[in-house]
């Protein structure tokens, strides 16, 4: 099988969205005959964009196969060239309620120019001359502008509109749940901007500037090692937010026993004490974040309430992880929680995740004995006559049995 080639045409642009012209300039059969220089082969699939714009099948102009015994596989193609427009391609911030002015390039201002936003057409009222003129931007207006020349559509200036605002002060937080490892810091914009912003910390002791490894996920927190424990030498933290409209930053100054603040305690558990209508029994685990509570072992704070009630009940253990309640309601469900503290310094932790628990209650007990079915039997059989006047006779103020 043989394919026919068409070569050394001319694309003659239209306007976008309508159809292209090839002027073929001669045809040459494929079998054994290499292109002609310059010239390229593509298909639909493979063609490259005209001009930020895609190509349709039937822009193409469609080898005609002629049978031949030598050709085993059958290809579509088709030789084009391609005139290359001056245009200009990039992306431009502004904030929301701006004017925004978009030159086309190096057109006149003169120039009779078509603008699109996002491929749809913009009406002429925005333009001034060759210019786009937007007014009050707002959030729904980002997006990418492409400007035309009027006569031949070219594409002469395209560019990607984002609206934002500037960074407010960030929220900055440095705790140690690892102590005497060292200590993290997390961050967060107090509000959103819509644009791309990059934060920059440093961390200094004394006058010595520290590592703060950032963290992989998440990506607003980063690590620091204690280089020297039990310093009264303060340390400095500075975030610094840019984006493309501005910059913010915040400082915190602290000392490392200030931050010191354990994980939640894990694995509580609170279960009745068989017998015993008033006890719970509650147990949990260390954090599994505090590295040595051998060394720096922690205390800890159990509260407890019946869901009928609001007000909680406290009990703070200087040592282990157990603790038996004795005054509980009989027969009421309870909600517990426990927190943690190193012995000496820092603060509370949060609560742990709240686990509920019932009191031991006794079964109920059932009559089977048989004196007692034998005694209810003789009652429902109880002759009418034995049972007094006027029973089971409604005129006499009986009932029935």
């Amino acid at each position: 099988m043989c394919t026919w080639w068409h070569y050394g045409s001319v694309v003659t642009p239209k306007r976008p969205g309508g159809t292209h012209r090839l002027n073929g300039m001669g045809t040459r059969c494929c079998a054994g005959i290499s292109l002609p220089s310059g010239s390229k082969a593509l298909t639909a699939s493979n063609a490259p964009p005209r001009e930020g714009r895609p190509w349709s099948v039937s822009s193409f102009w469609m080898a005609n196969p002629i049978p031949s015994a030598c050709c085993v596989v059958l290809a579509v193609v088709v030789v084009y060239a391609q005139r290359h427009s001056q245009q200009d391609s990039h992306i431009q911030y502004e904030r929301v309620g701006a004017d925004v002015t978009m030159k086309c390039g190096s057109m006149d201002w003169d120039a009779a120019v078509t603008w699109t936003a996002n491929g749809t057409d913009i009406d002429d009222s925005h333009l001034n001359g060759s210019y786009l003129i937007l007014k009050n931007v707002d959030l729904t207006q980002s997006g990418q502008y492409s400007c035309y020349e009027g006569s031949s559509w070219h594409l002469k200036y395209q560019t990607n509109l984002r609206v934002g605002v500037p960074p407010k002060e960030p929220v900055l937080m440095c705790r140690s749940n690892n102590y005497p490892k060292g200590f993290y810091c997390s961050w967060h914009l107090p509000s959103p901007t819509y644009i791309p912003n990059s934060f920059n910390i440093s961390v200094i002791h004394g006058t010595r500037e520290m590592v703060c490894e950032k963290d992989i996920f998440p990506k607003n927190r980063c690590h620091i090692r204690y280089l020297q424990l039990f310093s009264t030498v303060k340390y400095k933290v500075t975030l610094t937010v840019t984006n493309a409209l501005g910059k913010n930053s915040t400082t915190l100054t602290f000392d490392e026993f200030a931050i010191v603040k354990p994980d939640p305690p894990e694995s509580v558990v609170a279960k009745p004490v068989p017998n015993n209508p008033r006890r719970l029994e509650v147990s949990w685990q260390n954090p599994s974040s505090w590295p040595d509570p051998e060394s720096f072992p922690l205390k800890f704070f159990l509260r407890y309430r019946p869901l009928i009630l609001d007000q909680w009940q406290h009990v703070e253990l200087s040592d282990g992880t157990s603790h038996t309640i004795t005054d509980a309601y009989a027969g009421k469900e309870y909600i517990i929680q426990v927190a943690a503290k190193d012995n000496d310094i820092g603060t509370w932790s949060d609560w742990s995740v709240a686990v509920h628990a019932t009191p031991w209650t006794e079964e109920p007990k059932h009559l089977t004995t048989e004196i007692q079915i034998i005694g209810e039997t003789l009652t429902q059989h109880k002759p009418l006559a034995l049972r007094g006047p006027g029973y089971g006779d409604p005129s006499a103020g009986g009932v029935w049995q």
